[in-house]
């Protein structure tokens, strides 16, 4: 749901009426993953997927129905060798569904919608809602935010509560996505209860050091893959808005001074574009040391075998210089500021998700999983039932 948060809050504010319906469980080749949302609202209006287009067309009819009797609803949706025109996932995967109207006489609503104008704003925060349990926690939800505070809740259990808004506030700190389960009545006792908790925390960011040509590509395709996009460069007549008209932020100062004090982490990239040693060696020597997603360099392999031997004269290690990636990007026979900018972004997709780079063409590795903390490990949900 908070995936599609600014139109949803769009909704909210001008007093529509709607259902959403989120990923909460994949199994197998899902092509979305938990947290993924479509909404349809009482005019038909559709917003967001769920499958990529396998299954939209029933998961509206569902938020549809959802709209009319008020009902949650939890769907599971797999393919069918049986009847192959079902509604189904070719992929082969299996997902389930959560249904959730968000009307304006739904108690639910004034949380979802606070929960919708955080994350519309750019905040983090996170929301928890029933996936399945017992019948009276059904439609409820508690909205979490960094500092603790939460508002919300499962009815008149102040304990569940409690322990709701710590667990999903871990699964905040670190960006998570993905199902809890707890007993119902907020510790391990009781009857279970599953919880679908969605994080949305600020877009990460990447680093571009060096205001050359490649750079301002590099930007269009690291603005596309969703980064906050920094441009960093000592040189004003070329660090300027009208070279790099995508960057979010664009920085006139020595790169190693500006990465020491500005704030990174563990999802920031660090683009060194520079292959100059009196911008890249102070600049790596620092980054090498930081706990960040990614460290790329720009320059030929000699270039690289010399930067090397300057960055071990400055102390260091064999270990950090492990973590650079250089030639920066994969092997794609780029030539072209654009072609080498899809080279870098390809690169660091791989790293983020865990990739290899080779064609998928005879790969037998699966060909999607995921190696960023973005969803929570062994998501499921009870599939296929009505909570």
């Amino acid at each position: 749901m908070l995936d599609i948060a600014e139109e949803l809050h769009r909704w909210a504010a001008q007093g529509r009426d709607f259902a959403v319906a989120t990923v909460v469980a994949v199994a197998g080749s899902g092509p979305r993953a938990p947290g993924a949302a479509l909404a349809v609202d009482a005019d038909g209006t559709v917003i967001g997927s769920v499958s990529g287009g396998c299954v939209e067309g029933a998961v509206y009819e569902l938020c549809r129905q959802a709209l009319q009797d008020g009902e949650t609803l939890l769907e599971r949706f797999g393919h069918s060798d049986e009847d192959a025109y079902a509604a189904g996932l070719t992929c082969g995967g299996v997902i389930g569904i959560l249904v959730t109207p968000v009307r304006a006489a739904d108690p639910v609503r004034p949380v979802l919608a606070s929960a919708l104008a955080a994350a519309a704003r750019g905040e983090a925060v996170a929301v928890a809602r029933t996936v399945g349990g017992p019948a009276d926690l059904t439609g409820h939800a508690l909205v979490v935010r960094p500092d603790g505070s939460y508002e919300g809740g499962f009815g008149v259990r102040p304990e569940l509560d409690r322990t709701v808004a710590a667990e999903a506030g871990a699964l905040l700190d670190a960006g998570r996505t993905g199902t809890l389960e707890i007993g119902a009545e907020g510790s391990r006792c009781g009857a279970p209860l599953t919880l679908l908790v969605e994080s949305s925390v600020p877009p990460p960011r990447m680093i571009v050091f060096g205001a050359i040509d490649f750079a301002s590509a590099l930007a269009r395709a690291g603005a596309f893959l969703g980064y906050r996009v920094t441009v960093c460069d000592a040189r004003p007549v070329f660090a300027t808005r009208a070279r790099f008209p995508d960057a979010d932020e664009i920085v006139v100062e020595w790169p190693h001074t500006y990465l020491e004090r500005t704030d990174v982490d563990a999802r920031t990239v660090l683009c060194v574009l520079t292959h100059d040693a009196k911008f890249d060696v102070p600049l790596l020597r620092l980054a090498l040391r930081l706990p960040v997603a990614y460290v790329g360099a720009m320059g030929s392999r000699r270039t690289h075998l010399d930067r090397n031997a300057r960055l071990r004269e400055v102390g260091v290690t064999d270990r950090e210089l492990a973590r650079l990636r250089s030639p920066i990007g994969l092997d794609l026979g780029a030539r072209t500021p654009e072609e080498t900018a899809v080279s870098i972004a390809a690169e660091i997709v791989a790293a983020r998700r865990g990739g290899t780079g080779v064609p998928l063409t005879g790969a037998p590795a699966p060909i999607h999983r995921d190696r960023e903390p973005d969803h929570a490990s062994g998501a499921t949900g009870r599939i296929g039932s009505r909570v």
